[in-house]
């Protein structure tokens, strides 16, 4: 099972009670370490302590009696030693006293035996101090044992209590360094309890914090991606708990959204498409309905100059008959005088001929002449000193003859393009003799048509005038039609910027790629 599978609550309560394990845990073994220490420090305050006292003072009680026993031994006086005697008895009670308590206290088999070493001293010290003593108070003089005897023993006694002070010592130094040991690993076990509680209630901290924030994070980046319009944003609901609850409440939301725009955009699309083709077939209507309203008012006028016309053409057209009939007359005597033409021409064509003869005439002349000039200066040639005037002359002739010739062939060239010319104004004048014959037979026709043209152009005067008027009607009602089509135009138009002015405001809005909205399927993963 996955966090996102927990409910937050569910989440939050594994992670605080997992901590709170871990803290119960450490508190419990914090109490169990205090309670070592405490045990420790009772020892410490209780046993060490009261053996050290005990031990001190039966040190101090038995130096007390070494100095009563030297002075006792040393005095006079049976009084006084009396006295120090009754003061050692005394003393020796308040350190069989000490001894007896101390003795519980004493634990260990090396205290033990060093305690009982010092009882043994201790009879080995009492035994020959009582002997003394009984000397001592039978007169005897017992000073010189004091130092053989007593010291020693003393010594001895002393020794021994100073073996089981060193003794307790230590055990003192191994209870406070065993102490020391209990609060450094209770410290350790409290520090090492306190990091890795703190480690993973940090740690548990940052996973529910990541796994509750990062969910509504991406809910809020999704709300405002789709708040900004964006309908094509990926969202995922992955999971059970409440942040997947949202996400899927804002998956739903996004999906509805986007067939809810993909529909009015594709309805805003259509009608923006059908207004603008409405707009359009009103304006190219309107601009029809304009130019045919302008084309009928063109034909009204058409209409009226061809009224005019007609009846104009009627009046020209009866004109045009009796003009047809002065044609007539008029071809008739053009006719006669092309005749006499054709007779003139013929009379020139014989004329240029005969020039054109006389020409060649003087050509045959001219090339003769050169041929005897050529001679000449030949001759002339031979004749040497004597014949050269006669060889000018000779050359002088034959330059004459030479431009004699060369006028002919230019006359006769010129006579021939006139006889060529005149045979075709000859041709001409019978073509046009023949022509005015046929003008006259089609003036003829003409003027028949002519009448037959008036008396048409009357009855067209009639039928153009009925028109006219048609036609003017006919503007009227186109007129009227151009100023609805105009209404519709703006109507159209008006439809047309608001249906762009929708799709606009529905561009804001950004669906998947290849959606229209419809098709959107939600996008969960496996839980």
């Amino acid at each position: 099972m996955t966090g996102s599978n927990l409910r937050i609550g569910a989440r939050l309560g594994l992670a605080f009670g997992l901590v709170l394990l871990i803290t119960a845990l450490m508190a419990v073994t914090g109490i169990w370490r205090l309670g070592s220490l405490k045990t420790a420090a009772n020892h410490l305050a209780f046993t060490e302590v009261q053996r050290a006292q005990l031990t001190q003072t039966w040190v101090s009680n038995i130096k007390l009696n070494w100095v009563r026993t030297s002075a006792a031994l040393q005095a006079v006086d049976p009084a006084y030693i009396g006295a120090l005697q009754k003061d050692m008895d005394n003393t020796s009670k308040l350190i069989s006293e000490s001894q007896k308590e101390l003795e519980p206290l004493i634990t260990d088999s090396a205290g033990q035996a060093l305690f009982a070493d010092i009882g043994k001293q201790r009879e080995l010290y009492r035994v020959p101090r009582g002997d003394l003593m009984k000397k001592k108070l039978a007169g005897e003089d017992v000073t010189a044992a004091l130092n053989t005897t007593m010291l020693p023993l003393a010594d001895n006694y002393l020794k021994s209590l100073d073996r089981l002070i060193e003794h307790m010592q230590a055990q003192l130094e191994a209870s406070v360094e065993q102490t020391e040991a209990v609060a450094d690993s209770g410290q350790w076990i409290l520090g090492v309890g306190a990091g890795l509680s703190a480690a993973i209630g940090l740690v548990l901290a940052v996973l529910s914090t990541r796994s509750i924030t990062q969910p509504i994070q991406q809910a809020v980046l999704s709300a405002q991606a789709i708040s900004q319009g964006d309908l094509s944003i990926h969202i995922q609901a992955q999971g059970k708990d409440e942040a997947a609850d949202m996400m899927r409440a804002l998956l739903e939301m996004r999906n509805n959204l986007a067939r809810m725009v993909g529909g009015v955009r594709t309805s805003a699309q259509g009608v923006s498409t059908a207004s603008a083709e409405i707009a359009q077939g009103n304006h190219d209507l309107s601009s029809r309905t304009e130019q045919q309203a302008s084309a009928l008012q063109e034909t009204a006028a058409s209409m009226d100059e061809l009224s005019g016309t007609v009846r104009h053409n009627a009046d020209n057209a009866a004109q045009a008959n009796q003009l047809a009939m002065t044609a007539s007359s008029v071809a008739v005597m053009g006719g006669e005088v092309v005749s006499q033409v054709v007779e003139t021409m013929k009379g020139i064509n014989d004329a240029s001929r005969k020039i054109a003869d006389i020409i060649s005439v003087i050509d045959g002349i001219a090339f003769q002449t050169n041929i005897l000039a050529l001679n000449a200066a030949v001759e002339a040639a031979r004749a040497g000193e004597q014949g050269r005037g006669f060889a000018v002359v000779a050359s002088e002739v034959r330059a004459l003859a030479g431009r004699s010739a060369a006028a002919a062939k230019e006359i006769k060239t010129l006579i021939d393009t006139s006889v060529t010319r005149v045979s075709q104004g000859s041709a001409l004048v019978d073509k046009a003799g023949t022509t005015m014959t046929d003008i006259v037979g089609a003036i003829r026709r003409v003027t028949d048509i002519v009448g037959e043209i008036s008396a048409a152009s009357g009855e067209q005067a009639s039928g153009v005038t009925q028109v006219g008027h048609a036609v003017t009607q006919m503007d009227q009602a186109t007129q009227q039609n151009a100023a609805l089509v105009e209404q519709m135009a703006a109507a159209a138009s008006s439809l047309r910027s608001q249906a762009h002015s929708l799709v606009e405001v529905m561009a804001v809005f950004r669906l998947a790629p290849g959606s229209d909205g419809d098709g959107m399927k939600p996008s969960m993963l496996p839980a």
